[in-house]
C-alpha cells in the first residue's frame, strides 16, 4: 500500500487540524492531554460538532450518513484526531451497535437507531461480560423469556463502560437455556430507564468510575427491540467483536501516548541533558515507535480488505493483541520516564499505567485472541 499522500490527502489532513483548531475547546484539550476524566456534556459536544461536520461516521455507508472516505483518509482522520488531543468518540453507538443494526436489523430499527446515534441524543453501552462469563462469553447466564410481545429480562453484567451516562445498552441474552450455549444466544437492545435496570459503579485501581455493574431484574423488553434472528446474536456478535478488536488496537491513540511520551522524556534532566539523550532509554521509545508503525500498515491493510467487502476477519486478533501491547510498552516507558513524579496529578504517568493494564483484556483478553488465531488461521 501506497502511503506517499496525494496533493488532495495533504489537503484534507491541513483542513482536520484546522476544523480542530478552530472547534476543540482550550480546557477539553487541556484535560486530555492531563489525562482527566471528560464529562458526558465533553464528549456529546464534541460529537455535536463532528456530525453537523458530517465526520461522525466515517465507517458508515453514505446512505446512512457515512462519509465515502476511502481507508487512506481514514486513517489521516484518526491520526489528526488522536494527534490534536480531541475526545476520544464514543464506540459504542457509531462504530458497535450501529454496524450490527446496519447489517443485520430492520429498517424500522435503522430508521429509529441511527439518526439518534449521531445526533448524540442516545448513548449506548455495551452489555456482554458477566461476573461468570468475560473470556468465556458463550457462557452468559443473563436471560429472556417471552412473553406475549416482550421479553422478560434477569441478569447482570459486569465491567460496562460508562453505563452511568447511557441511554441504551446492547445485551447478549440468553433466550433458549436448552439449546447449545452459542445457539441459544440473542442480541437485544434495552433503553436503560426501563423499570428494573439498576447501575451501580466499580471503582478502579486509579480512582476512576467509568466501568460499572447493571443489573436486570424482570426487565421488559419489546419483541422489536430484538436485532435479526432470535437464537443469532453470537453470530451478530462475533460480527461485532471484529470491528471492536480493530478500533481497541488503538493506533491513533498510541500517536497521541507517544506524543506524551516524547515530551515527558525531553523535560527530566538527565546527566546535563534530557531522558531522550540517554542512548538506553531512546532506543527503547524507537524499539515501540517501530512497532507502532509496522502496526499503523497492518491495520490499513485490513481495512482496505473490509472496504472491499470482506469482514475483518480473525486477522483482527493479531492487530488487537499487538496494539493492545504496544500502549501497555508505551504507558511503562511513561512511567518509567516519570519516576517519583508519576503520581503527581500534573503528570497522571501512574493513572494512564493503571488504565491501560485493561486493554489486554476487553474485547476478547489477548489469551483468547491467541486462541481465535490457532484454530481460525493456522487450524490447529
Amino acid at each position: 500500500m501506497d502511503l506517499t499522500f496525494s496533493p488532495e490527502e495533504i489537503a484534507f489532513g491541513e483542513e482536520v487540524r484546522a476544523f480542530i483548531k478552530a472547534e476543540l475547546p482550550a480546557d477539553v484539550r487541556a484535560k486530555m492531554q492531563a489525562g482527566i476524566e471528560l464529562t458526558k456534556d465533553d464528549y456529546v459536544n464534541w460529537q455535536h460538532k463532528l456530525n453537523s461536520r458530517g465526520w461522525l461516521a466515517p465507517g458508515w455507508p453514505v446512505k446512512y450518513g457515512g462519509t465515502g472516505w476511502d481507508v487512506v483518509k481514514r486513517h489521516i482522520y484518526e491520526q489528526e484526531m488522536a494527534l490534536g488531543w480531541t475526545p476520544r468518540q464514543m464506540p459504542f453507538g457509531v462504530a458497535m451497535v450501529a454496524p450490527v443494526i446496519i447489517e443485520f436489523g430492520n429498517d424500522a430499527q435503522r430508521e429509529y437507531f441511527l439518526p439518534r446515534i449521531l445526533s448524540s441524543e442516545d448513548w449506548w453501552c455495551q452489555g456482554y461480560s458477566e461476573p461468570g462469563a468475560g473470556s468465556d462469553l458463550a457462557s452468559l447466564s443473563t436471560k429472556a423469556e417471552r412473553d406475549g410481545d416482550h421479553y422478560v429480562v434477569n441478569g447482570q453484567k459486569t465491567w460496562i463502560t460508562l453505563a452511568q451516562f447511557a441511554d441504551w445498552i446492547f445485551c447478549l441474552v440468553r433466550t433458549d437455556p436448552a439449546a447449545r450455549k452459542q445457539s441459544g444466544i440473542s442480541f437485544l437492545l434495552i433503553d436503560m430507564k426501563t423499570p428494573g435496570v439498576t447501575v451501580r459503579p466499580i471503582v478502579t485501581i486509579d480512582g476512576g468510575r467509568e466501568v460499572n455493574e447493571v443489573y436486570f431484574e424482570n426487565v421488559r423488553v419489546p419483541v422489536a427491540n430484538l436485532v435479526g434472528r432470535e437464537g443469532e446474536g453470537w453470530t451478530y456478535a462475533k460480527f461485532l467483536l471484529e470491528h471492536e478488536r480493530n478500533g481497541t488496537a488503538g493506533v491513533a491513540g498510541s500517536s497521541q501516548l507517544l506524543e506524551r511520551l516524547n515530551a515527558i522524556a525531553n523535560s527530566q534532566r538527565v546527566d546535563g541533558g534530557t531522558l531522550l539523550d540517554d542512548d538506553h532509554f531512546a532506543e527503547r521509545i524507537a524499539n515501540v515507535e517501530i512497532e507502532l508503525t509496522a502496526l499503523s500498515y497492518t491495520q490499513l491493510r485490513s481495512l482496505a480488505a473490509e472496504q472491499s467487502g470482506k469482514s475483518p476477519g480473525p486477522e483482527s486478533s493479531f492487530i488487537k493483541i499487538k496494539g493492545t501491547e504496544i500502549q501497555q510498552s508505551l504507558t511503562e516507558l511513561m512511567m518509567d520516564a516519570s519516576g517519583y513524579e508519576a503520581f503527581d496529578p500534573a503528570v497522571h504517568s501512574a493513572a494512564w499505567y493503571y488504565n491501560y493494564r485493561k486493554t489486554s483484556i476487553y474485547a476478547g483478553s489477548n489469551e483468547i485472541q491467541r486462541n481465535i488465531i490457532a484454530k481460525r488461521l493456522l487450524g490447529l
